[in-house]
């Protein structure tokens, strides 16, 4: 699999990370699991192995969205 192909690859996996999100917290706006998804993915920036990266991201963003929601903060 070549970088561009990786690369398809994880945005489709993360998209599906946002669905499953959206579905487990559905009193959150999904603009709001896509701001914490997108969070969660740009603190794996530039990790060499990406494999994990959507269940990393799941698993993070799910803790964040567990939390209470405060105004004016996304997550």
């Amino acid at each position: 699999m070549d970088t561009e192909e990786r690369q398809q690859h994880e945005d489709q996996a993360v998209s599906q990370v946002i669905d499953r999100l959206a579905e487990k917290f559905p009193d959150r706006p999904r603009s709001v699991i896509e701001g914490v998804v997108t969070e969660e993915r740009h603190l794996l920036d530039g990790k060499p192995i990406r494999d994990y990266v959507p269940v990393l991201i799941e698993h993070g963003a799910k803790a964040r969205l567990r939390e209470p929601a405060q105004p004016g903060i996304i997550g």
